[in-house]
């Protein structure tokens, strides 16, 4: 069985977190990121890693980055 059919409805499989706040960061800058995710990573000094850190220990925040992730690549 190769890779892209072990999870064939998870969108999300093979994306890294750190692909995600990059497209995310990008898109929408940090500031934009802060106001539609409320998370102190995100208005506070924010950066990469400090975020991943954030949200590798932390689910429901990453449940949000992930949301809106599918949301900015649908449109």
């Amino acid at each position: 069985m190769d890779k892209e059919n072990q999870q064939p409805n998870n969108p999300l499989h093979g994306i890294k977190l750190a692909d995600i706040l990059d497209h995310l960061v990008e898109k929408y800058g940090w500031e934009t990121l802060g106001e539609k995710i409320k998370i102190r990573c995100f208005t506070h000094d924010p950066s990469i890693n400090s975020s991943l850190k954030f949200l590798r220990k932390t689910q429901w925040a990453r449940d949000k980055v992930e949301q809106l992730y599918l949301r900015s690549i649908k449109k």
